[in-house]
């Protein structure tokens, strides 16, 4: 396996990039150790695969390098970087049996044949495919068919990283819990370097020790799922990472905390404002409640959501959601007030202070 470095990594797709908008993907400082589990985490569009495909060797970047264990690879192809790749799609071979399919990549190399035997016996039984061993792979289901990729990629010992490229994307949603919980638990017990490309939030955090959340080209924070969650460094994280998504109002800043619609009522935030720009107050609705000093609000709608409720609320022209345990009673007069140590003030996307 590998410790995988991309040092100053920019692209662009098309010739003599000069403007911001240019660069597909801008630039990129990332280390990430031998033997962990991440995921690139984002919207379609945002880059995610432009910076697999860097890192597998598919695309050469514009600029930067990419080095495996501190040796550059930027201009090595992929069959020279000692890597596996499981894609969106299956990529496997029909005519072959399950078993002929996970042999092969061992043979290929020209493994020894008790080796492969031994592999493939241990692959298979991770997969739960050791009942199938014998069948054709092309009577198999969407599902049976992207658990054999899966093996593909995981059979060999050898490889520098296993890159993951939405692997689940055509598998019904019913079965990706499981395979989900599968790749979990086979990282745990191979200790590969993987890679895993996603713009599910639920694959991504269960999946990776660290998560790369990227917007609009650019990594606009790194970190473990908690870290993403109590303290977004961006406002697209704290959108995207959540369900509901943080509440973010403008706001305008005052001397210990922020007033947001006009309201007298100011609300002391986790960090300090500092400079000119346009700022915002964010807040997850686990983090609102009602209280009688509160900021007075008007309900909209409540949605049952299992254990909790999801209060739609209105501030000024502002919707402010909280997630509320059930049975919480509604207020004839409801204000909401906000946990001082989960919100926090945003300057132009990033967290105040964080980012000039």
């Amino acid at each position: 396996m590998a410790r995988i470095t991309l040092d100053t990594l920019r692209h662009a797709y098309g010739p003599r990039p000069a403007a911001r908008e240019d660069w597909a993907l801008q630039s990129v400082d990332i280390e990430w150790r031998d033997g962990g589990a991440y995921a690139l985490l984002g919207p379609s569009g945002c880059g995610k695969t432009t910076l697999l495909n860097i890192i597998s060797g598919l695309l050469r970047p514009t600029e930067g390098r990419v080095l495996f264990d501190g040796q550059e690879v930027t201009r090595l192809p992929p069959d020279r970087r000692n890597i596996a790749q499981v894609f969106q799609f299956p990529v496997i071979y029909d005519t072959m049996t399950v078993q002929q399919n996970l042999e092969f990549p061992l043979r290929n190399r020209g493994v020894p044949e008790d080796q492969i035997a031994a592999r493939v016996a241990e692959i298979a039984a991770m997969l739960e495919l050791e009942d199938m061993a014998d069948r054709r792979a092309a009577g198999l289901t969407a599902d049976q068919k992207q658990k054999i990729s899966l093996g593909r990629g995981l059979v060999r010992s050898d490889v520098a990283a296993i890159l993951f490229d939405e692997p689940l994307t055509v598998i019904d949603p019913h079965l990706k819990w499981k395979l989900r919980s599968k790749l979990k638990e086979l990282h745990a017990r191979v200790q590969a370097t993987m890679i895993y490309v996603t713009h599910d939030q639920t694959e991504a955090l269960t999946f990776a020790d660290e998560v790369v959340v990227m917007s609009a080209g650019e990594i606009v924070q790194v970190g473990t799922p908690d870290q993403l969650f109590e303290r977004p460094l961006h406002t697209f994280v704290g959108h995207f990472i959540g369900s509901p998504g943080m509440n973010l109002m403008p706001a305008t800043p005052a001397e210990g905390g922020a007033h947001i619609e006009g309201t007298e009522t100011a609300i002391r935030t986790a960090n300090r404002p500092s400079g000119n720009g346009a700022y915002e107050l964010g807040v997850r609705p686990e983090f609102v409640t009602f209280a009688q000093d509160g900021v007075p609000v008007e309900i909209q709608r409540v949605a049952d959501a299992g254990r909790f409720r999801v209060i739609e609320t209105r501030l000024g022209a502002q919707t402010v959601r909280m997630l509320a345990p059930e049975g919480t009673e509604i207020p004839a007069d409801p204000r909401l007030a906000f946990d001082p140590a989960r919100t926090f003030l945003y300057r132009d996307g990033w967290l105040a202070g964080e980012r000039p």
